[in-house]
């Protein structure tokens, strides 16, 4: 960065507004996987359901072998949709941490104008935490797409 007195406000702005890209960037990652959380949730609810109709449909009478196979297939996914809900929320941790990561870039670079003191350092090491925060949450979020693969393929082979 150059000294305090070499810059201009409209380049100190601009220094300070580049982390505000990667905030909106996030933003639209959250958007996106909070979506994918709301659908895997609400098909952990359904499977729970159909569970316990299942259940209160077969009484007291012996379980036929096609309702006992439809319920395994039901612990299975509700067990791989948990693990699901888990990858998304790793996901939606390390962006919304990024975030703040990247607030916190913008702050210290304001600051570091302000009081005229070296913080680049400090500035650097804060952006790239949040770059590698949203890297990680790119990580769990395709993991996430992968099982939810695994998932279909599974209930595809149950019933052929």
């Amino acid at each position: 960065m150059l000294p305090n007195d070499q810059l201009t406000a409209a380049q100190i702005i601009q220094f300070i507004l580049a982390p505000a890209l990667m905030i909106s960037a996030c933003g639209l990652l959250l958007l996106g996987i909070n979506n994918k959380y709301s659908l895997v949730v609400n098909r952990i609810r359904l499977l729970n359901e159909e569970k316990r109709r299942l259940f209160m449909k077969v009484g007291e009478r012996p379980i036929a072998t096609e309702e006992n196979v439809r319920l395994e297939s039901i612990a299975i996914q509700i067990k791989a949709l948990v693990y699901r809900v888990k990858l998304v929320r790793n996901t939606v941790l390390c962006y919304t941490t990024a975030v703040a990561m990247f607030v916190f870039t913008s702050l210290l670079l304001g600051a570091s104008y302000f009081i005229s003191m070296d913080l680049n350092m400090v500035i650097v090491f804060s952006f790239l935490l949040g770059m590698t925060l949203v890297l990680v949450g790119v990580c769990f979020a395709g993991l996430e797409t992968y099982k939810g693969y695994e998932i279909i393929e599974y209930e595809v082979k149950v019933h052929e």
